[in-house]
């Protein structure tokens, strides 16, 4: 080795490796937790919501009292209580055994992020193409790369997924020869722009990839964390064939423990344990216990209402504050639940360009470009309400507009370049794959 490069090991990775990169969102975390920072660019829950002490003595007892069991190996699939468990949990957005949901068709994961993985090892050869929403949760396209499938976004807007587009997409798609695996989609409180996939296209999307012979990967963390009445019904609830329902305990009880779960179709269950097998072995006894034991004993339908609450509050105080603070041309969306808003920004302003300045300025937010495969959405911005508290998301939003405010005084004077990746929610791109 001749040391030429800054990893000596260039030459010795497997060739998948050579397209990873880091996650824009994770890059950030390292100055975002800084104190002085306030951070809108993270997807925390509000923690200190629990009922921490109840919680705390609860994690105490399973390691003093059931440590010989809890701290021990388990079987791949996750312990009968905890899948038990989660058809409770899965029977409150209306998948429960009318649908076909069942224990024995429950896979336990660590998290929802090996969720996703081993949909894709089970599914995705390299150059395969899965079709997603424009833009789409940044972790999936992570885990799309890794397993060298290529991403189509198909547009938006302020009813979610365009059918039409879709269509469109998977026309051009097949006149190509390219050979599309599944629509991977995140229906209710989407991240990242807090849009939810209206009912009526609920069904429409269904038909067109069942006429394609499509598999549907639906991620659901925010389902349960409306503000404004019930979600709609998931896809799940509403067809049992060819649709993978994957979920996690992250947004509602505790990131912390990485618990989350896929609820698959019979005949692929086993294969998904054996794949998660040769991964982890087994999912933390431990922590499918402690939510177990959480599910099974402490108000966790009660405890939703409050996240919700908290939540609601800080919605509405992000939303406040962009409407007295933004400078004229920004625009954004209106989520009825779940933790993110969508920003737009006025022409000529690059999300990504303006980070450094943000954070000078001690504020922190997501550049669209991190939630597309091919690095557009520059004029783009995700913000979070969850973590901050309304007095926090509000100063946060003056900081921001007063980047924006100065970054749009420069171009007055230097003229305006608008970015070539720009992105607008609301169906302003033509409709059509988006091949990265």
């Amino acid at each position: 080795m001749t040391g030429t490069t800054l990893d000596d090991y260039t030459d010795r990775y497997a060739r998948r490796v050579r397209g990873m990169t880091a996650s824009e969102i994770r890059a950030l975390f390292a100055v975002a937790s800084r104190p002085e920072v306030v951070s809108l660019a993270g997807g925390a829950p509000y923690i200190a919501a629990l009922p921490l002490d109840a919680v705390g003595e609860m994690l105490g007892r399973l390691g003093s009292e059931h440590g010989v069991t809890t701290l021990q190996y388990g079987i791949g699939q996750g312990t009968l209580e905890l899948r038990e468990r989660i058809c409770e949990v899965m029977a409150l957005s209306g998948i429960d055994a009318s649908c076909g949901a069942s224990p024995e068709d429950v896979v336990v994961t660590v998290g929802g992020q090996q969720a996703l993985d081993l949909v894709a090892r089970l599914f995705l050869d390299p150059g395969d193409v899965v079709l997603a929403e424009g833009p789409t949760y940044v972790g999936a396209l992570g885990v799309f790369q890794a397993a060298q499938a290529q991403v189509a976004h198909v547009p938006m807007d302020d009813e979610g997924l365009i059918p039409e587009a879709l269509e469109v997409a998977i026309a051009d798609l097949a006149r190509a020869g390219r050979r599309v695996k599944f629509l991977y989609t995140i229906p209710t409180y989407q991240n990242p722009t807090g849009v939810t996939l209206s009912e009526e296209r609920r069904e429409r999307v269904l038909d067109i990839c069942e006429r394609a012979g499509l598999l549907v990967v639906e991620d659901d963390p925010y389902g349960q964390l409306g503000f404004e009445g019930e979600a709609p019904a998931p896809l799940r609830a509403r067809r049992r064939d060819g649709v993978f329902y994957l979920s996690t305990f992250s947004k509602t009880f505790a990131p912390g423990l990485r618990v989350g779960w896929i609820l698959a179709p019979h005949a692929v269950r086993d294969k998904l344990v054996i794949a998660s097998e040769a991964q982890i072995l087994c999912p933390s006894g431990y922590a499918q216990a402690a939510v177990a034991t959480y599910l099974s004993t402490m108000p966790w339908r009660e405890q939703l209402k409050v996240y919700r609450e908290v939540y609601r509050e800080r919605r509405d105080a992000m939303l406040t504050a962009l409407e007295d603070l933004m400078p004229a041309g920004t625009t954004w969306t209106t989520p009825a639940g779940g933790l993110f808003v969508w920003a737009n920004l006025p022409d000529g302003l690059d999300a990504k360009a303006m980070m450094p300045r943000a954070i000078a300025a001690r504020v922190a937010y997501v550049p669209g470009t991190g939630f597309y495969a091919d690095g557009t959405g520059t004029g783009n911005m995700r913000l979070n309400f969850s973590f901050p508290s309304p007095e926090r998301i509000r100063e946060g939003v003056r900081r921001l507009a007063g980047v924006m405010e100065q970054d749009i005084a420069m171009r007055r004077v230097f003229g305006t370049v608008t970015p070539a990746g720009r992105r607008r929610q609301g169906g302003a791109d033509a409709p059509g794959p988006d091949l990265a």
